[in-house]
């Protein structure tokens, strides 16, 4: 970790372009030697079931972009942490196996204790 002040995300609803959106954020931080977290709270989680994709995948890789399953490997090859709310994956009936292996479950006070007082936190 980077002496850096820290990004911090929260997604707070299960909507996978402001996922996406989050990821960007998190890999232009991490890019830029920033530590960057990612919290998916609540219904945010169900986006982590395997097959992972939304709506505008389509659409992102006929424009060359990546999807987001791509983005979330990227984003943990790149040391963005994520975490998944456990509160989140019981709502969703998922366990932590079904969030894959560059995900770690989580809760909200944890994330937030980590939070320094220095970093910056981000509501999607």
């Amino acid at each position: 970790m980077s002496d850096m002040p820290g990004l911090n995300l929260i997604v707070a609803g299960a909507d996978g372009s402001r996922l996406y959106a989050a990821l960007e954020t998190a890999m232009a931080a991490a890019a830029l030697g920033q530590p960057a977290r990612l919290f998916l709270q609540g219904e945010a989680v169900a986006l982590l079931r395997a097959p992972v994709g939304f709506a505008g995948d389509a659409a992102r890789v006929a424009a060359g972009q990546p999807d987001l399953a791509q983005m979330i490997a990227e984003a943990a090859a790149m040391d963005v942490t994520i975490i998944a709310c456990q509160s989140g994956m019981a709502l969703a009936g998922m366990t932590a196996e079904e969030t894959g292996p560059q995900v770690r479950a989580g809760g909200l006070v944890g994330f937030l204790a980590g939070v320094g007082a220095d970093d910056r936190l981000i509501v999607y």
